[in-house]
């Protein structure tokens, strides 16, 4: 089966093949977790192993249903994304709503997958509401999110819900392992790096493409014990022009504090996750950017030396 090239969350893969080889496919699934533990791989390969007309070892990879699935073709298989990567609209779930009415072309079954359904505005919510209360006999919906607080309450009420774990950090490196380049995985094994991804292999993948930055922010905390204030201001240019991912460099510098705090217990690593904490909060009230900078730098130079 196709399920075993994916990783992590062992518990939800057995129960997915189990409704497959059972032939016990409810109508409506809601999966959720963090961002990046494979939702969507999982919710596409129970898409495609529901639409397999193979007899058994669903999905087959061989029928014309998983050829199909394969080349992004199948008549039976719809799957909604927000728009502009904002919104799911009222429009687009109409459009899986005139869709799901018709009877099935090449399986016996149709899947529809609404990704992100947490974007829906209120309109396409309560338009979807009717469909899942209401479902073909063929058709299986399944909603992925990563918030589900955002749902409507009636919308989760008729959806069996899967729950995915964070990856374990073993799944990380083995993953990185599998997948990257061998001159990538000697870099981005770093425990920190590993700890900083939460396990999530999207974050992962997030972190290998800005690892140059990564880099420097560690170069940063070495210099702090090394160089004087003005200097540690010239050299930690990265911080100032990163102020869309700048919480995210700022977790980074917490993990390399833990991890610290770890083998050293020191109170200064304890006092700079603090400052750090505290610079994280005037950032999210729409602080001055570069004076938060600034003053960061200044105190955890102060705490340093």
């Amino acid at each position: 089966m196709a399920f075993e090239n994916l990783i992590g969350n062992e518990k939800v893969k057995n129960l997915l093949k189990s409704s497959i080889q059972s032939d016990n496919i409810l109508h409506s699934y809601l999966f959720t977790g963090i961002d990046g533990v494979g939702k969507s791989l999982f919710a596409k390969e129970f898409a495609k192993a529901i639409l397999c007309s193979a007899d058994k070892d669903k999905p087959c990879g061989n029928c014309k249903s998983c050829l199909e699935f394969q080349g992004e073709s199948h008549p039976d298989f719809l799957q909604i994304e927000p728009e502009d990567g904002k919104v799911i609209k009222i429009e687009q779930i109409r459009y899986l709503q005139e869709k799901i009415a018709e009877k099935p072309v090449t399986s016996t079954r149709k899947v529809y997958i609404i990704n992100n359904c947490d974007t829906m505005t209120r309109e396409a919510s309560n338009s979807l509401l009717k469909t899942l209360e209401e479902p073909p006999s063929y058709a299986t919906i399944i909603l992925i999110t990563s918030n589900e607080s955002k749902l409507l309450v009636t919308i989760k009420s008729r959806c069996t819900k899967i729950a995915f774990q964070a990856l374990s950090s073993e799944e990380i490196k083995n993953y990185i392992y599998k997948m990257q380049e061998k001159k990538k995985t000697d870099d981005i094994l770093k425990d920190d790096i590993i700890l900083q991804c939460q396990g999530s292999i999207g974050k992962l993948l997030k972190i290998q493409d800005e690892y140059d930055t990564y880099s420097q922010v560690e170069q940063i905390i070495e210099n702090i014990e090394k160089e004087n204030i003005t200097q540690i201001w010239k050299t930690s240019e990265i911080l100032y022009k990163s102020k869309e991912n700048i919480l995210d460099l700022l977790d980074y510098m917490n993990v390399i504090f833990y991890e610290k705090l770890r083998f050293i217990h020191d109170m200064k690593y304890t006092k700079a996750i603090s400052i750090i904490e505290e610079t994280k909060k005037k950032i999210t009230a729409n602080a001055n950017y570069d004076m938060t900078i600034d003053y960061l730098l200044l105190k955890l130079w102060e705490e340093f030396n």
